[in-house]
């Protein structure tokens, strides 16, 4: 057997090894902070230091309050958050309103009224914008935004100027076998998010055609209810239940499991693996788990009974209104 050599030197496949995991947060027994950003870098804590030996000012000065220097992901992710309060006041009255007074009445018509008047305290010039308008785009935009930030993060760290020896390595293989290897650099996608971006392609197509359309072709939409949604179901076939039946389910279960996450309720995919030593905690996590789920059907098929099983069976509207639909739905292409 030879000698080992003095002069070896380092794997440099282990190295590159090290280099190839792919970023990721680490996982906590308890709710995980949304708005934590990665350690600085070398340079960024050297930067910091030098500018933290400066004295802190002194009580009572111009100085600015404590708080105000937090990072763009502090304030994102509390916009992300608090949005979500107006966001399920509106809910709330839209689901008393549109499912669980059809419900309770087992009528279309007699279930207009309470929509009208509801109509008075989110469909105003200054309700509507503050209620429904601002905090849905404020949700979205935000989610899109703190995205955005940590795929910066992660190719500031992990990117080809951060690590030399992953990106050689990179190009040698595209260079000999012609694929492309693509190293993870945007953030892992929860299934909370994949449902909040159905939501938003659902939910914009429903006030594209209930307050949108009545809007572009009336001026207002105050001879828009529950029987121009009830006429649609009965003109147009399979189209609207496939629409209505992705807006409750995809809707209620985004809300229902966002809610749990900032409750700190919900355990993340791991959590429930085996990969919990203790068996009663991995247990006790697929209860929650199956619970989330349980509540999330639950609320779907409550808005679904009122409706789905009364609003969309109300029938056709006949006269000068129904025809008004048709002319509605005909701008559309429906």
């Amino acid at each position: 057997m030879d000698a080992p050599s003095l002069r070896e030197q380092p794997s440099q496949e282990t190295f590159i090894s090290l280099l190839q995991l792919d970023p990721a947060p680490m996982e906590s027994p308890t709710a995980p902070s949304a708005d934590k950003e990665l350690p600085p870098l070398p340079e960024e804590a050297s930067a910091s230091s030098s500018s933290s030996s400066i004295p802190a000012p002194a009580a009572g000065s111009d100085a600015a309050p404590l708080g105000l220097n937090k990072s763009p992901l502090f304030y994102l992710t509390r916009i992300q958050k608090y949005s979500t309060y107006t966001i399920t006041a509106f809910a709330s009255l839209h689901f008393a309103t549109t499912s669980l007074i059809p419900l309770l009445n087992n009528s279309v018509a007699a279930s207009e009224s309470p929509l009208l008047l509801a109509r008075e305290i989110y469909q105003t010039p200054t309700t509507e914008p503050l209620l429904v308008g601002l905090p849905v785009v404020a949700h979205v935009a935000s989610g899109l935004a703190i995205r955005f930030i940590r795929r910066s993060q992660n190719l500031k760290r992990y990117g080809s100027t951060a690590t030399p020896g992953l990106w050689a390595q990179h190009a040698k293989k595209m260079s000999e076998s012609g694929t492309i290897y693509i190293y993870r650099i945007w953030p892992h996608v929860s299934y909370i998010s994949i449902s909040g971006y159905a939501f938003s392609v659902f939910f914009g197509a429903h006030v594209i055609m209930n307050r949108l359309l009545p809007i572009l072709v009336e001026g207002n939409s105050s001879s828009t209810g529950l029987a121009f949604v009830a006429h649609g179901f009965a003109k147009h076939g399979v189209l609207p239940w496939i629409a209505y039946s992705g807006l409750l389910v995809v809707g209620c279960g985004h809300m229902v499991w966002g809610w749990s996450k900032w409750l700190g309720i919900a355990p993340s995919m791991s959590s429930t693996k085996t990969t919990v030593v203790d068996k009663p905690t991995r247990k006790r996590r697929r209860r929650i788990w199956w619970g989330i789920h349980a509540a999330s059907l639950a609320s779907a098929g409550l808005w679904a009974a009122g409706g789905l099983g009364i609003v969309a069976r109300g029938g056709i509207s006949e006269g000068w209104i129904g025809r008004l639909y048709d002319d509605m739905y005909a701008k559309v292409g429906m």
